[in-house]
């Protein structure tokens, strides 16, 4: 039995990742795929367009066989802790034999070149770095300007670090050698439209491209042409019922959170230096919204992407020595499943057997199954669901009286 393992958000399910999986499978021979899939928050810093259940149903009616939740400090994270939390759950499954991502150069070898290049930071690499951030450039742009001084024969490739899939890609292949992983990547070259592309007019348009028709002109008629047919349909059930949220639906909890812990700075909390914490602070006054907070903190070396997740793990209370402390004692705890094919219970059998953590399928049994520092993780999973599907709740009111917020009773995803 052979299984890919894919790394994802499907913020929205769309074509292209129907695709993905089919070539996966092909390109790997694989008889099984395994997705690790973000919860109801995603690593742009922003809540998930729909929730966690619908993405897996959709992803499950396309091919994928188990989707399994990144755990949230993991997928609210900069690109190399997400990649990171993935592969090292894929990892610990015991039976992923490869996984399998898009990028945009489309060439395994040159990005596998890249990640050992990046992993062992050599004297002159680090020195460059540090004086480009010092300079008040990005990271990225200081990490470009590094590598070139690090490594010339890269030199002709750097422009491979200003697609945000290779820079994924390029961190999986990162992870997979840190974790010393037997794990084979394999990538596809991205088809269709650029990731910041917000066309719906080409064959494979971008998941940001249906997230702004969503927002801008609601259901449009442009979707089918972009969706699978059986995820269409799911999610045209559920549109106005429980999605879509946009992060500005979040603005008033997010302004509250940072009122209620404004007399201790943010410091506590992962990418807050001194200096960000002071901005918050002095801007906190002018608050309006998620989204114009977020333009208003941005600075020449600090991102759009890194303030919002900042503002997240403020409002999630996910603490720098939270993440601190996982890393330090195993990184990853348990798998949690979303869901799976009944077709696919081979795969399951075969995951009890091997998995080097546990298998969670019903949250009541976690307290059994975890030792107290996987459990604080878990606890912070649970958090975020709850906030998430209160936010729901509030915008899509419904009438039943016995409907509840509550991540215990959420029955997992079989088909």
């Amino acid at each position: 039995m052979r299984t890919v393992g894919i790394i994802a958000e499907y913020n929205p399910f769309h074509n292209g990742h129907a695709y993905q999986i089919r070539k996966a499978k092909e390109l790997t021979n694989a008889d099984y795929c395994v997705v690790v899939m973000s919860g109801d928050f995603v690593q742009r810093g922003a809540p998930a367009l729909m929730d966690k259940y619908l993405r897996t149903e959709c992803a499950l009616r396309n091919g994928a066989d188990l989707i399994l939740e990144l755990p949230v400090c993991f997928a609210l994270s900069s690109a190399e802790t997400f990649a990171r939390g993935a592969i090292t759950l894929l990892d610990r499954l015991g039976i992923v034999d490869a996984v399998c991502f898009g990028s945009e150069c489309g060439d395994i070898n040159v990005l596998r070149d890249f990640a050992k290049e990046l992993l062992c930071e050599t004297p002159v690499f680090k020195e460059t770095l540090a004086r480009e951030m010092r300079e008040g450039h990005t990271y990225p742009q200081a990490r470009n300007t590094a590598l070139e001084a690090s490594a010339p024969h890269l030199t002709a490739h750097t422009t491979i670090l200003t697609s945000p899939n290779n820079i994924l890609g390029i961190e999986y292949c990162k992870a997979i050698l840190s974790c010393d992983s037997k794990i084979v990547p394999y990538t596809i070259k991205r088809a269709g439209a650029s990731y910041h592309d917000n066309s719906l007019e080409t064959t494979f348009c971008s998941a940001l491209a249906i997230r702004e028709s969503l927002r801008q002109a609601g259901a449009s008629d442009g979707l089918a042409k972009q969706i699978p047919a059986v995820s269409l349909k799911l999610m045209e059930d559920a549109y106005l019922k429980s999605y879509p949220v946009f992060s500005d639906d979040l603005s008033l909890l997010i302004q509250y959170s940072l009122l209620s812990k404004e007399d201790s700075g943010f410091t506590d909390y992962p990418d807050i230096d001194r200096e960000l914490s002071d901005r918050i602070l002095k801007f906190l006054p002018k608050y309006r919204d998620f989204r114009s907070f977020c333009d208003q903190l941005k600075s020449k070396n600090r991102t759009y992407a890194r303030i919002s997740r900042s503002l997240l793990h403020i409002l999630l209370d996910i603490r720098r020595e939270d993440i601190e402390r996982y890393r330090k004692e195993d990184t990853i705890f348990y798998a949690r499943m979303l869901g799976f094919r009944e077709s696919a219970s081979p795969l399951l059998t075969a995951l009890k057997k091997s998995a080097g953590i546990p298998l969670l399928s019903k949250l009541a049994d976690a307290e059994k199954q975890l030792a107290p520092t996987g459990l604080s993780m878990l606890e912070k999973d649970i958090y975020a669901s709850h906030v998430y599907q209160g936010v729901v709740r509030y915008k899509f009111p419904d009438d039943d009286p016995l409907s509840e917020i509550n991540e215990y009773k959420k029955p997992i995803v079989k088909i």
